[in-house]
């Protein structure tokens, strides 16, 4: 582990690796188990639980490996892709709720997780805007000269 990354995962960047990686077992949870016992339900619904797993998986991942200038592109576009899914789901689940008649981790934004999903990405963003990669090396090297 590089000097560079210690800083990275420490305080609120663990806690908010160590809630995605929740996020990540409750959603493939479900997801496995919706589509194992009753996919032909409500494809749509289970099928979305499944991407919000793997969105959030990916999202767990990519923050845990940020501080490479590639995982921090990653961590962007998951994090992103999943605020889009959080308010474009909740949305529709509120509008056309016949849509999802059968619940989905964003459904409602995410009402069946305390909302948990709605809030998590905004503050992802906010961990990734404060978190750059190389800042943190510059600073401790201005700190220490």
């Amino acid at each position: 582990m590089s000097a560079s990354s210690r800083p990275r995962m420490s305080g609120i960047g663990r806690v908010l690796v160590i809630v995605y990686a929740v996020m990540a077992l409750a959603a493939t949870g479900r997801s496995f188990v919706q589509i194992v016992e009753r996919f032909y339900e409500a494809p749509l619904a289970y099928a979305l639980s499944a991407l919000a797993a793997l969105v959030y998986i990916l999202a767990t991942l990519a923050l845990v490996f940020a501080g490479s200038a590639r995982w921090y592109v990653v961590a962007w576009v998951a994090i992103v892709f999943e605020l889009v899914g959080v308010l474009v789901i909740g949305t529709l689940s509120l509008v056309l709720p016949a849509l999802f008649a059968h619940p989905t981790v964003w459904s409602g934004f995410g009402y069946g997780y305390l909302f948990i999903p709605l809030v998590l990405p905004f503050l992802g963003l906010w961990w990734l805007i404060t978190h750059r990669p190389g800042v943190r090396v510059q600073h401790a090297a201005e700190v220490a000269a």
